[in-house]
């Protein structure tokens, strides 16, 4: 298996590029380019249907043979507002060009045509509160499955704050058994603040035949190919990621670690 841990490739540019070939698995794929002003990003989706993200920052945005202007609102990721996204269906192309210094998430899965391309967000996002104690986080669901606005894609923006765990209780969804659980691949796209900062997110599954803890900075990408996928923000650092899942059914279904199954029931 692929190593889970991906750090960026580059400075600016393209910086992760994450490919069904290059992670082994079948469905999910997910690039992250950093901007400068002036600076542009463009792609042929081919079979893959596709959603921008501005994670941060603003860029004139051209997609699907229509001209969506500029796209972007938040400079800074920290400031928690909703995102501009939109979603770009397969057999279409996009261009993106840096109206500020940006980046720019790029989630990518099968598409098969039934959507049309549209705004995503700041509209129809809120920023809602999931957790109790050091479990709170705050979840943009830009994508999930709420919203019909895709084929394939699942996608969504975490915010953990400092001495907080997130993605927890452990939870896996790596079995195609719908209603109980379906398999869905996941990338996490980590940011930490301050930018030295780190964080902490373990993938291991209940037979041990998985079980990698790493430590995750500013920009990387973790896998999640199978198990469970709980991260940690340490006292002193914020933590943010953009998840990005797609299977064969785009559905959200999982089933937690009986290790932890407790604190559900103790807090429901």
């Amino acid at each position: 298996m692929k190593h889970l841990l991906r750090k960026p490739e580059a400075i600016t540019g393209r910086i992760q590029n994450i490919t069904p070939e290059n992670a082994g698995w079948s469905y999910v794929g997910f690039d992250v380019y950093r901007l400068a002003t002036g600076e542009r990003a463009e792609d042929i989706c081919g079979d893959n249907e596709v959603i921008l993200v501005l994670v941060e920052g603003r860029a004139h945005i051209t997609a699907a043979d229509k001209d969506w202007g500029e796209m972007g609102e938040r400079l800074s990721v920290w400031e928690r507002t909703p995102p501009h996204a939109l979603y770009i269906p397969n057999q279409t192309s996009w261009k993106a060009i840096a109206t500020t210094d940006c980046v720019l998430a790029v989630c990518k899965a099968p598409g098969q045509g039934g959507h049309q391309a549209q705004r995503l967000g700041p509209d129809g996002i809120s920023l809602d509160e999931r957790g109790k104690g050091n479990n709170t986080r705050y979840i943009h669901n830009i994508a999930m499955e709420g919203r019909d606005v895709a084929d394939s894609l699942l996608v969504t923006e975490v915010f953990t704050p400092n001495g907080h765990w997130s993605s927890f209780p452990s939870h896996r969804h790596d079995e195609d058994n719908y209603p109980h659980i379906t398999y869905l691949e996941e990338t996490y796209y980590h940011r930490i603040a301050p930018e030295d900062g780190f964080g902490i997110q373990r993938v291991y599954t209940e037979d041990g035949s998985l079980d990698e803890t790493m430590s995750v900075k500013d920009h990387d990408v973790v896998l999640v190919p199978k198990g469970h996928h709980p991260c940690a923000a340490p006292y002193g650092f914020e933590m943010y990621y953009l998840n990005v899942m797609a299977g064969p059914l785009r559905k959200w279904r999982f089933q937690l670690d009986p290790a932890v199954a407790w604190i559900v029931e103790r807090d429901s």
